[in-house]
């Protein structure tokens, strides 16, 4: 467009915006302006940047008077127990710490002594008696006296605080002694620690003792500004070891915290609280699940991963972490279940089911955590037979089969019963699902007869027992070992190497050659003129040599022994061995039977059977041709 349309253009504006019919209209959209309330015409965002200049304001104008009226506090508190004829608050305050203290360390002495005379009353929740010693006398001391009102609040409010920052200390330490923390990482985690909870504790006092509500918030905010050099100190003096671009990692960080001042300064307490989720969850639950497994570990050595405790510790370290982050957001964003005054709009419900379902969440992965270890640790301890019955063998070998398809549906069934109640609290109805569910699932077996022939065929053959894990079974052309299962399907391992995977509804008759004993014979052939009672006795001798053998005796169930004569053929006697074993280890005793009844047979004289062909040559007795032949040498070859 060029200089003189664009000056067209703006000519023809300005004529139009000084028209009547423009001003009519202005007019009238100023009188729509000016009927509108105030409060919805002005945007939200202007709304609280007033907000925020008023806080500021405030907090300004109430700075100079924060002396005086803390002074005025303590003055009231101080004379209220002068009156009373007790200590100064602080004076009780140092004096039931010391009584705590004192308690802890007798308690930690006894145990230590204990522990040494009687290494088997360690244990980890031993360790918490000194602690709870600490908050059962030091609660003792701040409840139990009958205290004057405002003395009475102020003790017990610094004694909570008192108690949590044990409580902390104690955290801390055992983060320290596993390695999550280092010792820089300790003291400024303490001291911010210490901070916090003082300030908590100063504002709860201050609101008992009805102190200036700005004055107050001057007070939090000069603890949050001590707080934010804390953390940025800690930011800029923790020594980094290894990685790139320290220097921007440090300055973005700093920006953060920043970020995360000004909105807890302008009220955006949703937004600091989820910043602040944002920043230390990627820090505190690796540290929370790092101290839980050290501490499991440390307690309990025997059993390793494999120990309940220990999967009770590392995963109940992180479900603690994250169910105190939940409630505490819940406390922020202030829903109440019980409470009926802010549940009028969608966001708050879907918060609140959103809360609600991770607490179902960390207690459906703890839960399904241990009930996994529990059912680990039962099969490993199945997995090697060693010297044990036989009905002991056969119940471990039944353990081995079931524990694998009973911990495959119990997590389905727990991943089921998971989604089901996370679905009711985010105020899905889940009554019409599981109804759909179900008439799918009609639809779904009418149309896939196989399958839930395979499925129900495989739960009456594991109801029947018909065969287990590591049984070698033969059902028609299908044979092998059985490896695993399936809900439709069993794993077959071939002697030669190769897999069959049948489904349970083509299995049909199954003849398991695994079970309980197993009964093998073997034929032999002795010579015509061999001593059949002298054999069996030699049989005998054999089958107790094989009994007392370091590899096979055990094997043996029944030993080794002759029946009998099963017949006589045209070069020797067939004579029939038995004996009963383990079921597979057949072969092995076959083999090393064989070979020492030879042995033990030739050297006592026992000769075997051996295909004979006699050989001659016929001729006349007085050297003519004459019809009478008589035999003029004989010679027999062994075949």
């Amino acid at each position: 467009m060029s200089g003189k349309s664009i000056l067209v253009v703006a000519v023809l504006a300005t004529i139009a915006a000084f028209s009547p019919k423009a001003d009519a209209q202005q007019r009238s959209e100023q009188a729509q302006i000016e009927t509108v309330p105030p409060t919805i015409a002005l945007p939200l965002i202007l709304d609280w940047q007033d907000a925020v200049h008023s806080n500021a304001h405030r907090l300004l104008v109430a700075l100079p008077r924060v002396p005086s009226a803390l002074s005025v506090a303590i003055v009231r508190v101080e004379s209220e127990a002068a009156k009373a004829g007790i200590w100064p608050v602080g004076v009780i305050l140092m004096f039931v710490s010391l009584v705590g203290i004192a308690m802890e360390w007798s308690v930690r002495s006894l145990q230590h002594r204990a522990w040494r005379e009687h290494q088997s009353a360690k244990h980890g929740v031993m360790e918490l008696l000194p602690l709870m010693s600490f908050t059962l006398v030091s609660g003792i001391v701040y409840i139990v006296p009958d205290w004057p009102p405002l003395t009475g609040a102020v003790l017990f409010i610094y004694g909570l605080g008192a108690i949590g920052f044990r409580l902390a200390w104690a955290i801390c330490a055992m983060a320290f002694i596993s390695g999550a923390l280092t010792t820089f990482m300790f003291r400024r985690s303490m001291l911010f620690v210490a901070i916090f909870i003082f300030a908590i504790t100063t504002n709860a006092c201050g609101t008992t003792l009805s102190v200036n509500p700005d004055s107050m918030r001057c007070v939090s905010a000069m603890f949050s500004i001590l707080l934010l050099v804390v953390s940025s100190e800690a930011v800029w003096r923790h020594r980094v070891t290894s990685g790139k671009h320290v220097l921007r990692r440090k300055i973005l960080r700093t920006v953060g915290l920043l970020a995360l001042w000004f909105c807890w300064f302008a009220g955006l307490h949703i937004v600091f609280w989820l910043g602040i989720y944002a920043i230390a969850f990627p820090i505190v639950l690796p540290l929370a699940s790092r101290l839980g497994k050290t501490y499991g570990e440390t307690h309990w050595p025997r059993s390793g991963d494999s120990s309940v405790a220990a999967a009770i510790s590392e995963r109940g370290f992180r479900a603690i972490v994250v169910s105190v982050a939940v409630l505490w957001l819940v406390g922020v964003w202030q829903i109440y279940p019980n409470g009926s005054e802010r549940l009028h709009s969608l966001l708050d419900i879907f918060i609140l089911g959103l809360l609600k379902s991770l607490l179902v969440l960390l207690a459906a992965d703890l839960g399904w955590n241990v009930a996994r270890v529990m059912i680990d640790r039962k099969l490993s301890s199945v997995l090697s037979d060693g010297q044990l019955s036989r009905s002991e063998i056969a119940h471990r070998a039944r353990l081995r089969t079931l524990l694998p398809i009973f911990r495959n549906g119990l997590a389905a069934l727990v991943f089921v019963i998971t989604i089901l109640t996370v679905l009711a609290e985010m105020g899905i109805e889940v009554g019409p699902l599981i109804a759909g569910a179900g008439i799918f699932g009609v639809a779904i077996g009418f149309g896939s007869q196989t399958l839930v022939k395979d499925i129900i065929s495989g739960i009456f053959y594991l109801m029947d027992d018909a065969f287990r894990v590591g049984e070698y079974i033969q059902s028609g052309s299908y044979m092998g070992t059985v490896e695993s299962f399936s809900l439709r399907s069993v794993r077959l391992r071939h002697h030669r190497g190769s897999i069959f995977t049948v489904p349970f509804g083509e299995l049909g008759a199954v003849q398991n050659m695994s079970r309980d004993w197993a009964i093998d014979t073997f034929s032999l052939r002795l010579g015509l003129d061999a001593d059949i009672q002298k054999a069996k006795k030699l049989a005998r001798d054999v089958g107790a040599i094989l009994l007392e053998d370091p590899e096979i005796g055990a094997l043996i169930l029944e030993p080794l022994k002759l029946k009998g004569v099963e017949q006589i053929g045209d070069f020797g006697i067939e004579v029939s061995f038995t004996f009963t074993a383990v079921p597979g280890n057949q072969s092995l005793i076959r083999r090393s039977a064989q070979a020492m009844i030879r042995e033990v047979f030739l050297e006592n004289g026992v000769s075997f059977a051996h295909p004979t062909v006699q050989l001659g040559t016929y001729g006349n007795a007085q050297g003519g041709r004459g019809n009478s032949l008589t035999p003029t040498r004989t010679q027999e070859k062994h075949v």
